[in-house]
């Protein structure tokens, strides 16, 4: 009996083509980008979980071991005071990513707002955003955080004070959440026209894509086609940006704190620990080295991040 010969065709099923997957796989090649995303992975898990791990509170001082070279008690040696700098630098991270996000987040939510109601609508909210861009991107960043903060800090420092006198409510004598409001806010607003205008251009170049044709021909309002087809097409390069943005949101906050309108002491900020140690590095060069130290590398690991999302997301960089 003659074997029957099975003729059989095999169908290898190719997985479905995904933007983000692939921006993955590029992303995993670069080893700039993946060192960036490792730091900044350690730095976020620092922010959250570094205070409830360190082993001194930021705080704590001890008079006995004031100024004391880093060592094995003490890693990055103490301050002036005795305090760790070690536990003060891990909680100043905490404070540079609570500033970087928040103020990140409302930086975005502005720009993608205006930017694309400007590159869809046209004139005139084409026109009257973009000078608002401008008028904003033309205003000194420092200038501008100075004055709001010299503006509204005392009046609403004063009307806490006179909350606790009348209800004795111990929360309203910690003014550290004021001076986490200023920076939000003067930040913030000093933060977003970059990303409207890329918003807005992204969006001038998708408006006239057959599928916003074809779903304005199907009756949909202007909103629920940005909301459902224009953003969403415009993120690629906003991720980029906001990667980008969090190392600068940073350093921002360091520079303002170092100036003294940022976050101010007894509350750790990479800022004001850079310009207790500035004034002492000849002496006790650890006081200034540690803080600053971290900072840089945060900054690089942003950078490199951000250089990598722009080659993964950018589809001219595929092979």
């Amino acid at each position: 009996m003659s074997a029957i010969p099975l003729s059989t065709t095999e169908t290898i099923e190719e997985p479905p083509v995904s933007l983000w997957r692939d921006a993955w796989h590029r992303l995993r090649r670069n080893k700039l980008a993946v060192f960036g995303l490792i730091v900044v992975l350690l730095l976020a898990f620092t922010a959250i979980f570094g205070p409830y791990l360190t082993p001194y509170d930021y705080l704590s001082q001890d008079l006995n071991a004031r100024n004391a070279l880093p060592s094995m008690s003490h890693l990055f040696g103490t301050d002036d005071l005795g305090r760790d700098v070690f536990s003060r630098v891990v909680f100043g991270t905490r404070t540079a990513f609570l500033v970087a996000v928040i103020v990140t987040f409302f930086a975005v939510l502005i720009g993608l707002t205006l930017g694309a109601v400007a590159g869809f609508f046209g004139n005139p909210f084409d026109r009257a955003i973009m000078w608002l861009t401008d008028v904003t991107m033309s205003v000194p960043n420092l200038l501008l955080v100075v004055v709001i903060n010299a503006s509204l800090k005392s009046p609403i420092t004063r009307w806490m004070e006179a909350r606790y006198l009348e209800t004795l409510n111990p929360f309203y004598r910690q003014t550290i959440w004021v001076d986490f409001i200023l920076v939000f806010g003067s930040m913030a607003l000093i933060s977003w026209p970059p990303y409207a205008r890329l918003v807005r251009a992204q969006v001038l170049s998708i408006r006239s894509r057959p599928y916003i044709t074809a779903a304005q021909a199907l009756g949909l309002s202007n909103w629920v086609i940005i909301k459902r087809y224009v953003v969403p097409n415009a993120l690629g390069p906003l991720i980029v940006s906001v990667s980008a943005g969090l190392g600068t949101a940073m350093v921002l906050e360091s520079a303002f704190s170092f100036l003294g309108v940022g976050v101010n002491p007894p509350t750790p900020s990479w800022g004001n620990m850079i310009s207790d140690g500035l004034r002492v590095w000849q002496h006790y060069p650890h006081l200034l080295a540690a803080p600053a130290a971290v900072l840089g590398l945060a900054s690089v690991a942003f950078s490199f991040l951000g250089d990598g999302l722009n080659d993964a997301l950018n589809p001219r960089g595929s092979k």
